[in-house]
């Protein structure tokens, strides 16, 4: 009997153990944390591609290209690179952490872009340049006038954030409905579906750590409460 009763009060020690470890587990990766190492307004930058992952072009059959999806992969190319820019300059001014996390996925997007162009045996317009350098008078002044914007404040750093993200949606908006080739639409789905994860995310620092609502610049406000909610 005594042994059945030690038996008992083990078996009760175990499981008074293995609880406080899940207990543990759950406080780390909690509401106070976002399980990346970043602060809580930080979330939505774990996976960075808001959940859609990059397409594997290699496996979609090559289709000749239209001129138009010719200019817009090329044009891509510098956007996606304006935005990545934009955030690592900011980051080094603001030292604030979305910056340097989105910063990141920026160059995964331009990576995406960069497939098409080998794929499709195109010349990278932005092959060789360094951060804030541009081929295009058009992007060289937006990048810019960007920085000089976002070198106001904190405030307005995110701002320039959330309205590079509207610009990237604006435009791949358009592009999409004038391409008909798999791999253009599975990677500008895909910079799509990353710009809205990344536009929440600017959003919601400004609005949860330096309590500002945000007002969309180039998107209408039915289009903007549909990707912020």
């Amino acid at each position: 009997m005594k042994k059945v009763g030690f038996l008992i009060i083990g078996l009760l020690l175990l499981a008074a153990v293995v609880a406080s470890g899940c207990i543990a587990g759950e406080t780390e990766t909690g509401p106070t944390s976002t399980g990346i190492g970043g602060p809580p307004e930080d979330r939505g930058q774990g996976s960075l591609e808001g959940g859609m992952g990059m397409p594997d072009i290699s496996v979609l059959p090559y289709q000749e290209l239209s001129e138009d999806e010719i200019d817009a992969i090329l044009y891509m190319a510098e956007e996606e690179k304006l935005a990545r820019d934009v955030y690592l300059t900011l980051f080094n001014e603001t030292g604030i952490q979305v910056f340097d996390n989105i910063a990141r996925s920026e160059q995964t997007h331009m990576d995406m872009v960069v497939e098409l162009i080998e794929k499709y045996n195109l010349t990278n317009p932005v092959e060789g340049l360094g951060v804030g350098e541009f081929g295009s008078k058009e992007m060289q002044n937006l990048y810019d006038d960007l920085v000089s914007k976002g070198s106001a404040g904190d405030v307005e750093a995110l701002k320039v954030g959330a309205l590079v993200e509207e610009i990237d949606i604006k435009d791949l908006q358009e592009y999409l409905r004038r391409t008909d080739n798999e791999d253009v639409k599975a990677v500008f789905e895909s910079l799509m579906s990353g710009s809205e994860s990344h536009l929440r995310a600017f959003t919601g620092v400004l609005s949860n750590r330096y309590g500002v609502a945000y007002s969309p610049q180039v998107l209408s406000e039915e289009e903007y409460r549909a990707i912020v909610g």
